[in-house]
């Protein structure tokens, strides 16, 4: 037992690094296999309605492509002139920004504490938002170049539905392979774990993926038709961050009212600066009571503190690769975590007996 533990550990590790050292020549077949993962119940109920694998793979594949490419041509455009715009007028909305805290708070501090409790707050607010800029600008920069260190955008985009394509027609050979390779012994009990896997991630992704295409999409419409300067952007990138659990909320919240503030406060106009607020409480309540609930539910498995630590953690290590492979990683250590747990409650190490709980049959 102690060797075969041994064994895994260090087939383990030896994956990890290997993932870490290629992890640039690997991001397109990883967004491949995942894209064939997402894909193939989408194939299989093809195949049940007469069409061969070879073609319904096909068919899904030119599908996804039009999709992406008309969604490229009508998202891109518009985000590129505000980013483009947003980084013209950063500069100017920050000192704009930090005048209205020294303004607001400034005279209460200095008849509290005098002028060097202002000047210190002049300076900390300054340093704060200098400091936030250059994590942000790091954490952006860590994910670009590590998906882009030996392989271009153009590439990925080249690469992936190929990679996509073949994984998918030959994904039920491979899982039978796969399959195949289990003792006979273990093999229920390996299948009973693939499946909480399965439902783990499948459960997540596409559910999330729902969520934050919906979100995105009335984060960007509520805040347009607000009014606000750079409302679709913002949108867009709340709707995007929505995938790590309150990352996405809290990112467009505090950027659509630091940008509020800048456009409404010299007109005292507090009804747009309110219904920039509203929007992203709307947000959050169908998100918390209606949108998650459906799509997402309760059976994933995955707690919102290890997802967001898988997510950042792998983000970090791996550039946009990690972010790939971050909830496949997570939710599969979850459901082995649960399945030990599962079997120390079951035996005489947890009893303190000579004879262990009858474990229930894998299902």
């Amino acid at each position: 037992m102690r060797g075969r533990a041994m064994i895994g550990l260090a087939a383990l590790a030896v994956a990890v690094l290997l993932l870490y050292l290629l992890r640039d020549v690997i991001l397109p077949f990883a967004a491949g296999l995942a894209l064939a993962y997402l894909l193939d119940p989408l194939a299989d109920r093809l195949q049940r309605m007469g069409l061969g694998r070879l073609t319904a793979s096909l068919l899904i594949l030119a599908l996804f492509v039009v999709a992406l490419l008309l969604t490229l041509l009508i998202v891109a455009p518009i985000a590129a002139k505000q980013v483009a715009g947003l980084i013209e007028t950063l500069p100017g909305a920050i000192s704009r920004l930090q005048g209205i805290v020294v303004e607001r708070a400034g005279p209460l501090l200095e008849r509290v504490g005098g002028t060097d409790v202002l000047n210190d707050l002049q300076s900390s607010v300054g340093t704060l938002v200098s400091q936030g800029g250059t994590w942000m600008m790091t954490f952006l920069r860590s994910l670009w170049s590590g998906g882009q260190a030996l392989i271009s955008i153009a590439s990925l985009l080249v690469v992936t539905p190929v990679v996509a394509f073949y994984i998918l027609v030959d994904w039920d050979r491979m899982v039978a392979k796969i399959d195949g390779w289990v003792p006979p012994r273990h093999r229920d009990t390996v299948r009973c774990l693939g499946r909480e896997v399965d439902a783990a991630i499948t459960g997540f992704l596409r559910g999330q993926t729902l969520v934050c295409l919906i979100l995105g999409t009335f984060y960007a419409v509520g805040l347009f038709l607000v009014g606000l300067n750079f409302g679709v952007l913002i949108g867009l990138i709340a709707g995007f961050l929505t995938f790590i659990p309150y990352v996405g909320t809290l990112t467009g919240f505090l950027l659509s009212v630091g940008v509020a503030l800048v456009q409404y406060w010299p007109n005292s106009d507090w009804l747009h600066i309110g219904l920039t607020i509203g929007v992203f409480l709307l947000g959050q309540f169908l998100e918390g009571n209606v949108i998650s609930p459906k799509l997402v539910g309760d059976s994933v498995g995955l707690h919102p503190v290890w997802l967001m630590f898988a997510l950042l953690a792998f983000g970090s290590l791996f550039g946009f690769l990690g972010l790939l492979i971050a909830v496949p990683v997570a939710a599969s250590i979850g459901v082995l975590v649960r399945f030990a747990l599962r079997r120390y409650l079951q035996s005489p190490l947890y009893h303190g007996s000579g004879t262990a709980v009858a474990a229930k049959p894998e299902m």
